[in-house]
């Protein structure tokens, strides 16, 4: 099961899945980041830091966002990843297309 919490901030919209994004769960995912970004917000952070694993409709989702917000001149921010999703951006080279962070902080004054 995945849960996404949505908080408006003056820095953004912040984003944070709670469990594994997959092909079960990924959906939930992807119509909050879609709700979010409807409100063309300048900045949307996707806090990774409690997702264990994500698979390819994770990262589809994720890619998705990404093409909407450079759509409406958005920033979308990738940040707090665990090692082993951050291997699978590696792999696919989608490291050197996202913006992906370290830490929340620096997702919100970057």
């Amino acid at each position: 099961m995945l849960e996404v919490s949505v908080e408006q901030r003056s820095e953004g919209t912040l984003i944070r899945p709670d469990g594994e994004v997959d092909l079960s769960t990924s959906r939930e995912l992807q119509m909050a980041l879609k709700n979010a970004m409807s409100a063309k917000p300048q900045r949307v952070i996707v806090d990774l830091e409690k997702v264990p694993y994500m698979d390819s409709s994770g990262v589809a989702t994720l890619v998705e966002a990404m093409q909407i917000a450079r759509k409406q001149s958005s920033s979308l921010v990738l940040c707090s990843m665990q090692d082993k999703v951050r291997s699978i951006f590696e792999i696919a080279r989608l490291d050197r297309v996202f913006t992906i962070v370290p830490s929340m902080d620096e997702a919100l004054t970057s």
